[in-house]
């Protein structure tokens, strides 16, 4: 039997009225932003904040994004977005994400990041601490 994953990150929040759309219900982009929240809060937990993980002089874009909806979310739920580390490569990093209201899931994600030098925005291997902390979520 494997272990279940740790999650880098677990972010609870309530849908507000202004991210519902006509129909009542979150519009599909805010759970891109839900997402990207979650990371800055995965951020926090590893490095302190997102300045302190700046400081190792690196930086992380989207490179790509999916989204499967399964259940929709509407005003006022209340849901947790989770973050898992699925993969971690040379200078890239692949995290799957989980929205949950209460047991139901609600929404998955998969979001690979790539790391980069800020001062060039080019693709570059992250510098070992960093490396360090990301591989702790994989157990390595």
């Amino acid at each position: 039997m494997t272990e279940p994953r740790r999650p880098a990150a677990r972010m609870p929040l309530r849908v507000r009225y202004h991210e519902c759309d006509g129909q009542g219900i979150v519009f599909n982009a805010h759970y891109l932003a839900y997402v990207d929240m979650c990371s800055f809060e995965a951020e926090k937990a590893l490095f302190g904040s997102h300045e302190e993980f700046l400081a190792h002089r690196t930086d992380v874009v989207v490179a790509e994004a999916n989204l499967k909806f399964r259940a929709p979310a509407r005003y006022d739920d209340e849901l947790v977005v989770s973050q898992y580390l699925n993969h971690l490569g040379t200078t890239s990093l692949i995290f799957d994400f989980e929205i949950h209201r209460g047991s139901e899931v609600i929404a998955v994600a998969n979001v690979r990041y790539v790391f980069i030098d800020p001062a060039t925005l080019r693709p570059a291997a992250p510098p070992d601490a960093v490396r360090k902390a990301y591989a702790a979520l994989l157990g390595d």
